[in-house]
């Protein structure tokens, strides 16, 4: 699978490093496959039909930025580093993440694009002394390898040339001072930003294809590529028309980016082609074919009557594949409650055999189809619980135009209310107006934009694109009536941003200094048994999510470093801030220290001390509370545990634990909740 980089046209954002490197990964594979007899050769390439359309990185950058070193081989550490950054690949303190890398002493840890698993490489001197994959959660290592294959880090060169390239194609393309805009200062100091990926052409000579990487292949097109050819390439132009008079981020045009139709089909004319098309509900002779809407009616009082209409009167069998033996179970379980008992099959040859019109087997189907040939309809969860219609519909909408979100966030501003603009300082927001600029609608009429209408100084105007929207911040200096607005084109704009930044400059220092004197402390590096830490895990009730994973994960890490932690955690209300606080307290409590929680109302207080107590209600663990839902009594009992140590986990208010009654006999880990709301206090 070659796979999408998930973003639209002109985003200002990057692909997720992930998808980066499975794409990389996949087109060195494209290319090892022109030897049949290579052990990564491909045999079926599957591309949605408009991520063909996107010009991409050459055959030669690939080639020449791929390299092998194995066990035994002579490495220059400083060379090899070098050779790294220059590929793109991050240099970070632990390796996690396809891309990065770390040195510590003769120890190289590297996660190559395009791998499943990091590797850590053992140097002996200047030799390769061995090479083992290693866990990014445990960062234990794992088993040997003789050789690693190192992909290029991302999908463009960043070396000095490639800076170079990209200064000068720059200026031959884009109209406008490139001093002005973040992505040419940021490119030419080595840092890629954000949505660098739509700038693809400014760092080679001549992109290519993925037609360019095939070799005597066939080509499958499936349905109808015309329609999703045309709506991607409506959606991009109008897109690049919403990007343009942005000084900080000038689009490319579409042409320069992507495939047209008509070269699209110049490419696969070089090829062998078959083309399926969708056909009539009648038709019989492919191979497969939708099946009804069969979804269950969860609030009838017969929620499968779809089913079994469809069992009853359907020409063809059924066979109701489930994920698993569990989900089997509790499939059947659902279907009972239904009065649909099905008899269960090990496999399809025994379900054919059979006389059953209808049964049940375990295979991983991802979504159900008719099998026409063999007259056997495949219904899966999917078909039965709707499940996958609903993360389509949820999809689209991420990836829909977010005009109308914006024009939301907007409707919270009140004609009259001050905001700032990145370029031009502060003004007068005076609602929205709908502007000619000369563009027609298919039908030939006026194709209106929309436009923010802001008021400067002197009555002067200035009209801001709706796809502008992310250089326009709300006022937060004095009250709104008494705002200073700026004269456009004054430079008073510019004196002000001058000055914040060396504000920043001064600031960025200070924390540079304590940063730098924290580091030199020494912490304490937790111990902590890891089949205890997983049956507490499993404790929590839900599923965690990616980034609740990767939190825990970044937490634990910072416990068992011998480094002092200082990490804020940042997450929506019920999205599971509180579990990667529970986790750390149980690696902080097994590890023999004592853990404080401190919350900014005592109402908070007494929810955590409830989800506390009970989470750890299993293991022998003391927790306490100290607010005013509690006597002085109490109080003073919980102040005598934490002194002696008795009390393993307090929780409480800043009234009680700033207390100097309050002392604690050996304190590990102090979690503060909601911590923006104590500046004030501080």
């Amino acid at each position: 699978m070659f796979p999408d980089w998930e973003t639209l046209p002109y985003d200002t954002f990057s692909p997720h490093q992930d998808l980066i490197s499975e794409r990389l990964a996949t087109l060195w594979r494209i290319l090892q496959s022109k030897d049949r007899a290579h052990a990564e050769a491909v045999d079926l390439l599957l591309i949605p039909a408009t991520t063909a359309l996107y010009r991409i990185a050459p055959p030669s950058f690939l080639a020449a930025t791929t390299f092998h070193f194995k066990q035994k081989q002579k490495l220059d550490e400083a060379k090899f580093k070098a050779q790294l950054t220059l590929a793109g690949y991050a240099h970070v303190s632990q390796v996690v993440s396809p891309g990065e890398y770390a040195v510590r002493g003769g120890l190289i840890d590297l996660f190559p694009m395009g791998s499943l698993v990091p590797y850590r490489v053992d140097l002996f001197d200047d030799e390769v002394d061995s090479i083992r994959t290693f866990d990014p959660d445990s960062q234990r290592s794992l088993y040997p390898v003789p050789e690693v294959r190192l992909l290029p880090g991302r999908e463009f060169p960043v070396d000095d040339d490639a800076r170079k390239q990209f200064r000068t194609r720059w200026r031959e393309l884009l109209e406008g001072d490139p001093t002005k805009s973040r992505i040419y200062k940021d490119m030419s100091a080595g840092i890629a930003t954000a949505g660098i990926e739509y700038y693809l052409p400014l760092f080679f000579d001549e992109l290519a294809t993925i037609f360019d990487y095939l070799h005597d292949a066939t080509l499958v097109l499936h349905g109808d590529v015309n329609a999703s050819f045309e709506r991607f390439w409506q959606d991009a132009s109008e897109r690049h028309r919403m990007s343009q008079g942005d000084p900080e981020r000038p689009a490319l045009p579409p042409a320069s980016l992507f495939l047209s139709q008509e070269q699209f089909y110049g490419f696969c004319n070089g090829f062998e082609q078959l083309a399926l098309k969708d056909t009539a509900p009648d038709a019989t002779e492919f191979i497969a074919s939708t099946l009804p809407y069969l979804a269950s009616q969860r609030d009838s009082e017969e929620p499968l009557v779809q089913l079994k209409a469809h069992i009853q009167t359907s020409k063809h069998r059924v066979l109701i594949a489930a994920e698993s033996e569990g989900r089997r179970e509790s499939l059947m379980d659902f279907l009972r409650a239904s009065h649909i008992v099905l008899p269960v099959f090990d496999s399809l040859e025994e379900f054919q055999a059979s006389d059953e019109k209808a049964g049940m087997a375990v295979a991983p189907l991802a979504a159900g189809f008719a099998w026409n040939e063999g007259a056997i309809d495949f219904i899966t969860e999917t078909e039965l619980f709707a499940a996958q219609g609903h993360v389509r519909r949820r999809k689209r909408q991420e990836q829909a135009s977010d005009v109308e979100a914006l024009i939301k966030d907007l409707s919270e501003l009140k004609v009259g209310d001050p905001v700032v603009h990145t370029q031009h300082g502060i003004g007068r927001y005076k609602g929205l107006v709908n502007l000619d600029m000369g563009q027609k609608n298919p039908d030939g009429s006026p194709a209106l934009q929309e436009f923010l209408h802001l008021l400067y100084a002197d009555d002067a105007v200035l009209y801001v694109p709706v796809s502008q929207l992310h250089q326009i911040g709300r006022y937060t200096g004095v009250s709104a009536d008494e705002a200073p607005l700026h004269r456009l084109g004054s430079g008073q704009w510019e004196k002000a941003r001058r000055k914040a930044a060396e504000q920043v400059r001064d600031t960025a220092a200070e924390l540079l200094n304590i940063y730098a004197r924290r580091a030199l402390r020494q912490g304490h590096a937790f111990k902590y048994s890891p089949d205890d830490y997983e049956r507490f895990a499993k404790d929590f009730g839900f599923d965690e999510t990616p980034d609740q994973r990767a939190a825990i994960h970044a937490v634990i890490q910072d416990m068992i470093s011998p480094k002092p932690m200082d990490r804020l955690v940042c997450g929506d209300v019920g999205f599971g801030k509180t579990e990667v606080a529970l986790r750390a307290a149980f690696v902080c409590i097994t590890g023999g220290k004592q853990v404080a929680l401190l919350a900014p109302t005592t109402l908070l207080a007494e929810q955590h001390f409830q989800t506390l107590t009970d989470r750890f209600s299993k293991w022998p663990v003391k927790v306490m509370e100290m607010s005013r839902f509690r006597s002085a009594k109490e109080i003073t009992a919980a102040q005598k545990g934490i002194a002696d140590g008795s009390v393993d986990i307090i929780v409480g208010d800043a009234q009680n634990f700033l207390s100097e009654k309050t002392q604690f006999k050996n304190l590990g880990l102090l979690i503060i909740d909601e911590e923006h709301r104590f500046w004030r206090a501080a």
